[in-house]
């Protein structure tokens, strides 16, 4: 351990060198898990070690705070750090919202026999007619897409087929003199009351944060409970519509692009709630020990920008993959 000036200097440590293990281990078990259809042991294995490493990262900074060790320029580098982090995050969702983009509206559009610049001009070109004749033929650009273009091409002999049905929004499915009358269709349907939960959630915390900065530790648990408790309940109604969507509208990873844009957004998202859940109940029972004061409270509110950006990004997916998906 050692100090220069008045910034503290930690010693010398391993840990960041298993995090990036662990982080190989986890993208390469993840990527045989879903790509070869095999076991998910090697993926459980890194995500065990990440936990490992984690708790005793953490652990060791709660400790050099609680014992006076972090000072204010210390503390400043944690707040560009998470900000970094977040905008990392940012970038990572840009690259899959920009993905789906690109195929829904490009695409689509040229295997269906559209113009190069479908979302802008649907003229077919000679180009694009051709490339739809002579290697999709009968492919109509659709989206969601339900009749994939092997299936267009090749029929029920296809290796990849469309789903059955989608996961958009139900009143779609009327004419719209009639969504009035038709918006009890809405009270099953997930999406919508996960969004509502997550608003709750983004509220609830906001009201736990100014507990806290208040000096109320009694609001501050609650609400914080409250938030956990809803990110809980959003992970178990996602698991319901993956349920749903497999068992009931035939809605797979395998079931064209449709399909792995959906799971591909929607999941990376339900693991970041999954992350930011964990990381609120570490500052829950943090909170119960007595940590946090209204000058030092920085763990809860990275945890608190971590989890709005979340309800954001939820936002962006509700808009774009189940109301006008």
């Amino acid at each position: 351990m050692a100090s220069e000036g008045t910034y503290y200097v930690p010693e010398q440590s391993k840990l960041p060198i298993f995090c990036a293990a662990a982080m190989g281990v986890m993208a390469f078990g993840a990527a045989s898990w879903v790509i070869e259809g095999g076991d998910p042991f090697i993926f459980l294995c890194g995500l065990a070690l990440m936990t490992v490493v984690m708790w005793q990262w953490w652990s060791l900074v709660i400790d050099e705070n609680m014992q006076g060790l972090a000072d204010e320029q210390l503390k400043h580098s944690y707040v560009l750090g998470m900000l970094w982090f977040i905008f990392s995050e940012v970038m990572f969702f840009a690259a899959f919202f920009g993905a789906l983009f690109y195929v829904r509206f490009f695409v689509n559009a040229w295997i269906g026999g559209e113009a190069s610049f479908g979302m802008f001009d649907n003229t077919p070109t000679d180009a694009a007619v051709a490339n739809n004749e002579l290697l999709w033929t009968g492919y109509e650009r659709q989206w969601p897409v339900m009749e994939t273009p092997d299936q267009a091409v090749n029929g029920e002999s296809a290796l990849f087929k469309g789903p059955d049905r989608s996961m958009s929004l139900p009143l779609w499915e009327y004419p719209v003199s009639q969504w009035l009358s038709k918006l009890y269709t809405l009270l099953p349907w997930l999406p919508l009351w996960n969004t509502v939960i997550l608003l709750t959630s983004s509220f609830t915390v906001h009201v736990a944060h100014n507990g806290l900065k208040a000096g109320d530790r009694a609001v501050f648990l609650r609400y914080l409970g409250i938030t956990v408790m809803l990110g809980f309940l959003f992970l178990g109604l996602q698991v319901a519509e993956y349920y749903e969507a497999y068992a009931h509208y035939g809605l797979t990873l395998e079931s064209g692009i449709y399909g792995t844009t959906f799971f591909m957004l929607t999941g990376f998202h339900g693991a970041h709630v999954t992350l930011g859940t964990v990381m609120l109940l570490i500052q829950l029972v943090r909170g119960m020990k007595g940590q946090f004061s209204q000058d030092d409270q920085f763990g809860f509110e990275a945890a608190s920008w971590y989890w709005h950006f979340v309800d954001v990004v939820w936002l962006g997916l509700f808009l774009v993959v189940y109301i006008f998906g």
